[in-house]
């Protein structure tokens, strides 16, 4: 019988160590999950990159938390979920008692619990997750497929909290994986999508993906006037999402929106950092200026239900492959960009793991 296994542990920035340590044992409530395949995410590269993150962990521990597979052990009162269930379990679940929990915020929730540790063979997941953020997986959906729920989960919050209804002009600054995600949301959603992008293959990508039209900054003088354009009458979409995290994309997210339109600053820059905005177009223009975090239960069964209805391109969006071993190494490749050029998600799968 086998007591040990392969983690990918971070230390500190730029410090992702292979590890051999033991399985864990699920608590009373608890699941423990042989791992079929995790995700590589812009937040795990930024960790990497950054060495920590404030809210979801602090080093060493184990790294990744997208993930899907197979339960392997059920703890002590757990009748929900069964050796052998196929299941995504999310990073995180609310507390459901806290005052955001109670006021419909449970993304803000002051007891958040996240977990990490998907780049493993195995993964513990606490009762609070499994209770209120694991999922069956159907028959015929991949792994990897199923593993998108949390980014996927996050975009479809982010999207509901724009307003944006069909018909309506959608502008997504940035092609990386959420950028594109945002992109085909809104287009399942009914939305004529702009997507403003900065390289050659961010073009045919962004169309794949659901943009109308794209705008890519280094063939127009102004790309805030070239985003214009293409809306009616030149004044602007309707709504504006920022996925790139720079200062610069967020004034330029405010000056494509029109009037009485609304703004979701997604991306997160770094703390301290600020921003210059006109505030005579703000306030007389009528905007609003929204910025989306995380997640929440029903967002993340409103990604899933995506997912497995097939009308998300997760095919599309799972653009490499690598094992377990090889998980140090792509971190490092993605970090310098020097694995290709369209690289959206990559799906670590371990040795062995559960098909």
């Amino acid at each position: 019988m086998v007591y040990e296994m392969t983690a990918a542990v971070l230390y500190g920035k730029e410090d992702l160590r292979l590890e051999r340590m033991a399985i864990p044992r699920p608590a009373p409530g608890e699941l423990i999950v042989r791992v079929g395949a995790a995700l590589t995410c812009g937040t795990d590269l930024k960790v990497y990159r950054r060495g920590y993150h404030a809210m979801m962990l602090k080093p060493p521990i184990p790294f990744g938390h997208e993930l899907a597979g197979v339960v392997a052990k059920v703890g002590k009162g757990v009748t929900s979920f069964h050796e052998g269930d196929r299941v995504v379990a999310l990073n995180s679940a609310p507390c459901d008692t806290c005052f955001f929990c109670r006021h419909g915020q449970q993304n803000l929730c002051e007891h958040l619990l996240f977990n990490n540790g998907a780049y493993a063979e195995y993964i513990r997941i606490p009762a609070r997750i499994v209770e209120k953020n694991t999922l069956l997986i159907p028959d015929g959906v991949p792994f990897e497929h199923a593993a998108l729920t949390e980014p996927l989960a996050c975009v479809v919050h982010g999207l509901e909290e724009t307003g944006a209804r069909h018909g309506d002009t959608m502008v997504v600054i940035g092609a990386g994986p959420i950028g594109l995600m945002f992109m085909h949301v809104a287009e399942l959603a009914g939305l004529r999508v702009i997507a403003v992008v900065k390289r050659d293959d961010q073009v045919s990508t962004a169309r794949l993906f659901g943009a109308r039209e794209v705008v890519q900054i280094s063939t127009v003088d102004d790309a805030v006037a070239a985003t214009r354009a293409l809306t009616s009458a030149a004044r602007g979409a309707d709504a504006v999402v920022e996925a790139v995290a720079t200062p610069l994309t967020w004034e330029w997210a405010v000056d494509m929106v029109r009037k009485g339109g609304m703004v979701n600053f997604f991306g997160g820059p770094p703390s301290g950092t600020r921003v210059s905005l006109d505030t005579n177009r703000l306030h007389y223009g009528d905007i609003t200026l929204k910025a989306s975090f995380h997640h929440t239960p029903a967002a993340c069964r409103s990604a899933f239900d995506l997912i497995a209805s097939g009308r998300f391109k997760c095919a599309e969006a799972i653009t490499g492959r690598v094992s377990l071993e090889q998980v140090p190494e792509a971190f490092a490749r993605m970090l310098t960009r020097t694995g290709g050029s369209r690289e959206i998600k990559t799906a670590v799968v371990p040795e062995g793991a559960p098909r």
